[in-house]
């Protein structure tokens, strides 16, 4: 069953962010740039309507406060109720939350809303599956950058709500040393030994490795983390034994060709986190509609 998450974005407000007016505002025009004829030529402007939003299947919410916020943005005659909040599973056919206004307002309002409650809400919910599948193991479950551009933390957000972790916000979040870096550097241990001499000192330097013989040079480099990059289960057990023996607070990573079948072995074998970017890149929305009370 699933708890209600800490759904806190602990790097920016991005309530109070104006990068996530700006995207509200985007989607807005996108929709009402040229107004909404339908409505304004059927429905007298006094018209006064109430409007459930109702899951349209099992679902963990994210998102409820970008709906009030796009509520605000379309008319300050709107008023929306929550009966749920983010981070909580919802049933199908449950109500999550109750707009009240005038009808052109209320019309005008719901796809964007919709699209952001429908778009956060998957994501949640793709990683309330992901946790729940890898509960039992040592490893903590966390996204990566494979975000929709321009909703990087709106999703990061929901990946709280869904009960797992974040990763690197952006390139200035942390080291991550990567095969191209290596590649254009010519050598892992001269690629940490740079980043140890020129990162901020409170930043730590993970590296991702391919094989068993780049973790060994990752841990006798000085690596804080490694990244073990498409390792079969096997190898990453070996991974893991191997790091215990010789460096034993080093953080282990598994990435690439997770998928929901395979977590909960990977979580199993010892390592620290597992990266999945399948819970942004590859949630597909779920369903929520707004109906009409008669």
């Amino acid at each position: 069953m699933h708890q209600a998450a800490a759904c806190y974005f602990n790097r920016v407000d991005i309530w109070q962010s104006p990068h996530t007016l700006s995207l509200i505002d985007l989607a807005l025009e996108e929709d009402l740039g040229r107004g909404d004829v339908t409505s304004a030529a059927t429905i007298a402007a006094e018209t006064q309507i109430t409007a459930n939003f109702v899951s349209r299947q099992d679902l963990v919410v994210a998102g409820l406060p970008v709906v009030q916020m796009v509520a605000a943005r379309v008319s300050p005659a709107l008023r929306l109720t929550t009966q749920t909040k983010d981070g909580v599973a919802a049933g199908k056919g449950e109500i999550l939350a109750q707009l009240q206004g005038p009808a052109r307002a209320v019309l005008a309002a719901e796809r964007t809303a919709l699209n952001f409650l429908q778009r956060l809400s998957a994501v949640a919910t793709v990683t309330d599956r992901f946790v729940e599948a890898a509960r039992g193991g040592t490893a903590r479950v966390v996204d990566t950058r494979k975000t929709t551009p321009g909703y990087r933390a709106l999703e990061k957000y929901a990946v709280l709500c869904g009960g797992g972790g974040n990763h690197r916000f952006d390139l200035g979040s942390g080291v991550l040393i990567k095969d191209n870096h290596i590649a254009a550097n010519g050598s892992l241990t001269d690629t940490v030994n740079r980043a140890r001499q020129a990162a901020p000192h409170l930043l730590k330097i993970e590296v991702e490795v391919d094989t068993l013989a780049q973790l060994e040079e990752a841990l006798t480099a000085g690596a804080d983390v490694v990244l073990l990059d498409n390792f079969k289960t096997p190898d990453i057990m070996q991974a893991v034994a191997r790091k215990n023996a010789v460096r034993p607070h080093v953080l282990l990573e598994v990435s690439g060709g997770v998928t929901l079948d395979r977590i909960a072995e990977l979580s199993r074998t010892g390592v620290d986190l597992i990266s999945v970017g399948a819970l942004t890149h590859s949630a597909v929305s779920v369903d929520i509609g707004l109906d009409f009370v008669k």
